[in-house]
C-alpha cells in the first residue's frame, strides 16, 4: 500500500491562544514524516482569522500552511467539517490548538493505516500543567476532564470503540461513509465544556461500516498544554457533570448499550481501582490520597447527573444536534 497524503486540522478560536497556535503548526512542519498540509480553521473570529492570514501568508502559494474560515456554525464540530471539506490528503489528522506534536506523531498514524480495514487512529495526550505539576488531588482516572490519556486506557496498539478528538486521524473515506462531526454537540468557545462529537461519529462510523477497525497508538504522542483555571476543583466539577450531559446526547442518538459500552467498564472496574488506590496511599500518608479518592466518588456522582439531565432534555426535545455531510472536491466547505 502506498504511503497515504496526511491532511493536519488545526481548529482555532481565540487570540489568547496565539502563541499555543504557533507552537503547533511548527510541531506539525518538524514531523519526522512530513503531512501534505495545514489547515487552521478560524472560529468566527475575524481579528484572528486576519492576524493567522498575515502570519502565514508566505506559504500560500505552497499551499503547506492554509488559514480558512469555518463555514458552519459557531463551535468545534462546524470548524472540523470545515477542514475535512477543504483538505486534500487521504487521512485527516486533528490536533488541539493548545498541544504540541512529538516528531513521530504522523508516522505513528500513518504506520496504522497500513491496514484497509482502519479507519481511525488516535494516540496519547500528555498533560502539562500550568502549575508544572499534576495537583495532589487530582487523579490520573479523569485526565480526560482536561483533554488528556487517563489512566484506564490499554496500553500499545490497541482497537478502541473511539478515539479522542484532540489527538486523531481518520480516513477520509470514513466521512464519506458516516458524515461529518454532529453540531450541536461538543466545544463551542467558551460556553459549557460539552464534548462527545468524537465518540458520536466512531459509533456511527461503525454502524455504517461494521467491518472499520478504530485503533489507539500510544506512540502517537501529544503534549496539551493545561491552563491553571482548569487545575481547580470548581472546573473539575463542572466538566465532569458536562461530560454527562453529552453522553446523555450520545446515548439519545445511537443507544444506552453502545452509547456507554465504553463508560460500563470505566465505572465499574477503574474508577474503584483508583479509589481504592486512593484511600491505601491516605493509610500510607501519602500526599493527596484521600483527595484522589474523593474526587473519583465527587466526579462520578456529578457526571450521572449531568447524564440524569441530560436525557429529560433530550426526552423533551430541548436538546439535539445534527449530523452534517461533508462536500466532496478540495477546498470544498461543509454543508
Amino acid at each position: 500500500m502506498s504511503d497515504p497524503d496526511i491532511s493536519v486540522v488545526i481548529c482555532v478560536y481565540t487570540e489568547d491562544r496565539w502563541e499555543d497556535i504557533l507552537a503547533a503548526v511548527s510541531s506539525v512542519r518538524a514531523q519526522s514524516r512530513p503531512a501534505l498540509e495545514t489547515l487552521l480553521v478560524v472560529d468566527h473570529n475575524q481579528a484572528l482569522l486576519d492576524r493567522l492570514a498575515k502570519e502565514y501568508k508566505e506559504y500560500e502559494e505552497t499551499t503547506e500552511v492554509r488559514v480558512l474560515a469555518n463555514a458552519g456554525p459557531r463551535g468545534l464540530s462546524a470548524g472540523r467539517n470545515t477542514g475535512i471539506a477543504a483538505s486534500r490528503g487521504e487521512i485527516i489528522a486533528f490536533l488541539d490548538d493548545d498541544a504540541v506534536a512529538e516528531r513521530d506523531w504522523l508516522r505513528r498514524f500513518a504506520e496504522g493505516y497500513e491496514d484497509p480495514r482502519v479507519m481511525a487512529v488516535g494516540g496519547r495526550t500528555m498533560p502539562i500543567w500550568a502549575s508544572g505539576r499534576r495537583p495532589v488531588w487530582f487523579p490520573e482516572e479523569f485526565d480526560w476532564v482536561v483533554g488528556c490519556t487517563y489512566r484506564g486506557l490499554p496500553p500499545g496498539r490497541v482497537r478502541v470503540r473511539n478515539v479522542l478528538g484532540g489527538n486523531a486521524s481518520f480516513r477520509r473515506t470514513a466521512f464519506d461513509a458516516a458524515g461529518g462531526f454532529a453540531t450541536g454537540i461538543g466545544r463551542d468557545g467558551d460556553k459549557r465544556p460539552l464534548g462527545c462529537e468524537e465518540t458520536e461519529l466512531c459509533i456511527r462510523l461503525t454502524r455504517a461500516r461494521p467491518d472499520a477497525i478504530l485503533l489507539i497508538d500510544d506512540r502517537a504522542v501529544i503534549h496539551h498544554r493545561v491552563p491553571e483555571t482548569r487545575e481547580h476543583f470548581r472546573y473539575f466539577r463542572t466538566r465532569a457533570y458536562a461530560e454527562g450531559l453529552s453522553k446523555a446526547l450520545v446515548a439519545r442518538s445511537v443507544g444506552a448499550g453502545k452509547g456507554l459500552e465504553s463508560e460500563r467498564r470505566y465505572t465499574s472496574r477503574v474508577l474503584p481501582a483508583g479509589v481504592a488506590r486512593g484511600l491505601r496511599d491516605a493509610l500510607l500518608a501519602r500526599p493527596g490520597g484521600a483527595g484522589r479518592a474523593g474526587a473519583i466518588v465527587a466526579g462520578v456522582l456529578t457526571a450521572a447527573g449531568g447524564y440524569v439531565v441530560g436525557s429529560v432534555r433530550a426526552r423533551g426535545g430541548g436538546a439535539a444536534f445534527h449530523v452534517v455531510e461533508i462536500a466532496d472536491g478540495e477546498g470544498g466547505r461543509a454543508v
